[in-house]
């Protein structure tokens, strides 16, 4: 809600790994934001299907995780993520 609202970005909220497959190819985020666990696809599944397809091939991706092992990490930017944010976080 605050980037929408305080950033003014436009946002499409997405519940799970198949349904921000569908949206990326209709919606063409600049940025995607996703958590490593997600119901049915998790994050970093997610994140290889993404780029598969000609959408989302090149769109930046970052993770917002609980799961900060450095190996844990390091496998999100072997994947292509440019950057981990770790969770909790309070801003």
């Amino acid at each position: 809600m605050a980037l929408e609202v305080v950033g003014d970005y436009d946002i499409a909220l997405c519940s799970s790994g198949r349904e921000a497959l569908k949206a990326g190819t209709e919606f063409r985020p600049d940025l995607i934001l996703l958590d490593v666990m997600m119901p049915g696809m998790d994050g970093l599944s997610t994140l290889e299907a993404l780029r598969t397809i000609p959408d989302g091939a090149d769109t930046p991706v970052v993770f917002m995780t609980a799961k900060v092992q450095a190996n844990e990490i390091a496998h999100c930017r072997k994947l292509g993520a440019i950057e981990v944010i770790a969770k909790p976080f309070t801003r």
